[in-house]
């Protein structure tokens, strides 16, 4: 079950007409929380996503169903969750629940490390082509505030100068 806070951050990033994907971050984002400090571990920081993104869609986010290079069970298991998500009230099997919790105990806390998460983006950013990471970038520039686009220009200089060198 998420927390009370992750599903008011949610809720609030829908009222102000985000996008899905957005709206789950804020799942991926408590998960990782989670993994770090210890509540439970993950293999490697696509489980940890992957954990957040089906709380996100069992808690009723209409998140995309996964296209087509992700394997039959992944998307079984995504159109499971919206479908739960849709109706919700269900209970979860206490014996099924702990199973999983111990499981992922046994696994280690890297996968949420700085280290780890910074590596499985820019594998992430890698298959995506130029102009899309382009495009992604010029929205975000317009649903940031004028501080925000002023720090984001600020950061970017950085990087620039610092790839200069």
């Amino acid at each position: 079950m998420p927390e009370k806070k992750t599903m008011q951050a949610a809720r609030e990033d829908e009222r102000e007409g985000k996008v899905p994907t957005t709206q789950a971050g804020e799942f991926v984002r408590e998960e990782m929380h989670h993994v770090r400090e210890g509540k439970h571990g993950a293999r490697n920081p696509k489980q940890a996503v992957a954990i957040g993104l089906s709380k996100a869609r069992r808690a009723g986010v209409r998140l995309p169903a996964p296209g087509k290079g992700q394997s039959a069970t992944t998307r079984k298991k995504a159109a499971k969750d919206t479908a739960r998500g849709k109706h919700p009230g269900k209970k979860i099997s206490p014996t099924r629940s702990r199973a999983i919790k111990g499981v992922l105990k046994r696994e280690g806390s890297g996968a949420a490390s700085r280290g780890a998460l910074a590596k499985q983006t820019k594998s992430a950013a890698k298959k995506r082509g130029a102009a899309a990471r382009s495009a992604g970038a010029r929205k975000a520039v317009r649903t940031k505030g004028p501080t925000a686009r002023k720090a984001a220009g600020r950061k970017a200089a950085r990087t620039r100068a610092r790839r200069s060198r």
